[in-house]
């Protein structure tokens, strides 16, 4: 089977080597997003283009998941692995290099496409080496863990490659961390050929990724211009006819880009909301806390980026010793709406954030809170969302798990933002008058991300809810199965 050692240390570096793809690509997201202004005063582009140079990654990255998931089906996950890290590698070292912002836009979106074609075959590759129960268990806690933190970890590197050596390296690490990954895949990940029967749909393939890029920039583009922008509703609404389109080709074509029986499990289409509700969750409490920390308390970017690791620490706790032990034995049920209540008193938590400093009595708890609550989502959740798939379909699988996350986060940061916005200037202005004489204190600031904490904790609750009904109780089994759930 493409990727999968028959010894079992052999499957361990594996998933040393997956881990690390998965860290490069979920970091890349936030790693440059500190470094923003060293950029910009080293390449003199405007502040209302720095955006772009997160947007382009996460556009190229999201619009091209269906294809590169079909594309590793294709291929073969060791090639689809191997292509992906070199092109990543290369546009991340263009990037680095660049002289202009055009240049450096272009790498960024570059680095997207590659992402796009490595975060599902990484998955992929883990879903078809880690077939035995007890080891299937501890390898999605040990994966679940590093692309749930990533977005954290991204904001720790970031600051601490501007601050101690140039923005440019927070481009060139991946060079460093692509050429070991390629080491560990040319080594441990065992190659084969693409999959018979299985051919590019190039009609799902325009019509999806055009759905997809106009969501995801509808979405990016209420964050920048508001939702009362025509731009920003033609965009949405146009990815919307597009993708309801590519759902109706889907099911007609010989050759479907996803085929629609992956979506009809009940227990995988709980596990698909139950990673799509939680990023909604994640990338707006690291919007509004970074925006705290930064911006309220006046921590460096540094500092900022080090005083999120307890919730990656817990994070990890939970999936280790949680999910990965009770996962085996009980199924995704439990632990997910459990999970995703921790995610909910979590937020709530965050509500009550004071002007003052007071990181240990305020932030802290909520972290650790959340933290706990990730890492009981994140690892069911991916290892349901891609059991019981063919070997044909791991790779299209692993990219609704990937597409999920990543519609999550541009959902979370977009709805969540124009909450907090919109309820800091009706405070700052009110009798609903907007004037740019209106005055915002840190106050009126703080309880904007407050009524949007209370929205995410919202999501958390439904969440619970949905999934609780969705799941199957117990370890379910899939009919047709050729990788077993756990």
């Amino acid at each position: 089977m493409d990727g999968a050692p028959s010894s079992q240390r052999g499957r361990w570096w594996v998933l040393a080597t997956l881990s690390l793809v998965q860290l490069m690509v979920a970091l890349d997201a936030t790693v440059i997003s500190i470094g923003l202004p060293s950029a910009q005063a080293t390449l003199h582009f405007s502040a209302a283009s720095r955006q772009w140079l997160i947007t382009s990654y996460v556009l190229a990255f999201g619009s091209l998941m269906f294809l590169g998931g079909r594309l590793s089906d294709l291929w073969g996950r060791r090639s689809s692995l191997m292509v992906g890290l070199v092109g990543f590698a290369v546009a991340s070292l263009l990037g680095g290099a660049a002289r202009s912002f055009g240049e450096l836009v272009s790498a960024r979106a570059a680095q997207g496409v590659f992402g796009a074609l490595l975060a599902p075959a990484a998955l992929a590759t883990l879903t078809v080496t880690f077939r035995e129960p007890r080891e299937r268990s501890q390898a999605f806690a040990i994966f679940g863990a590093i692309g749930g933190s990533g977005a954290f970890i991204g904001l720790v590197l970031g600051g601490a490659l501007t601050q101690w050596a140039t923005w440019r390296w927070c481009l060139w690490f991946n060079v460093i961390f692509a050429a070991v990954a390629l080491v560990g895949v040319l080594s441990v990940v065992k190659g084969s050929r693409g999959k018979s029967g299985i051919h590019l749909d190039l009609v799902g393939t325009v019509v999806g990724s055009a759905g997809l890029f106009a969501l995801v920039f509808g979405l990016g583009r209420a964050v920048t211009t508001g939702w009362g922008n025509a731009d920003t509703w033609l965009s949405l609404v146009a990815g919307g006819v597009l993708l309801v389109f590519f759902v109706s080709w889907q099911r007609r074509t010989r050759h479907p880009l996803l085929p629609l029986r992956l979506l009809t499990n009940r227990t995988r289409g709980g596990s698909l909301i139950a990673l799509f509700v939680t990023t909604v969750g994640i990338f707006g409490l690291s919007l509004f806390l970074s925006f705290y920390m930064e911006n309220t308390l006046g921590y460096s970017p540094l500092k900022t980026g080090v005083l999120f690791l307890p919730l990656v620490g817990a994070l990890a706790l939970s999936a280790a010793v949680a999910s990965a032990r009770l996962l085996g034995m009980v199924g995704p049920r439990p632990l997910v709406p459990v999970g995703m209540l921790l995610g909910l008193m979590g937020m709530i938590l965050f509500t009550t954030l004071p002007v003052h400093q007071d990181y240990l009595g305020h932030v802290l708890p909520g972290l650790v809170v959340t933290g706990l609550g990730l890492g009981l989502i994140f690892a069911p959740s991916t290892a349901s969302a891609t059991a019981g798939i063919e070997a044909r379909d791991a790779g299209a699988a692993s990219a609704t798990v990937n597409l999920a996350q990543q519609l999550g986060g541009s959902v979370g940061t977009a709805a969540l933002n124009t909450i907090a916005v919109i309820t800091t200037r009706r405070a700052s202005c009110p009798g609903d008058v907007v004037s740019t004489l209106c005055h915002t204190t840190f106050a009126e600031t703080l309880h904007g991300y407050s009524v949007a904490l209370w929205w995410a904790a919202g999501f958390f609750g439904l969440g619970a809810i949905v999934t609780f009904f969705m799941l199957e109780s117990g370890v379910p089994e899939f009919e047709g199965d050729l990788v077993p759930l756990l």
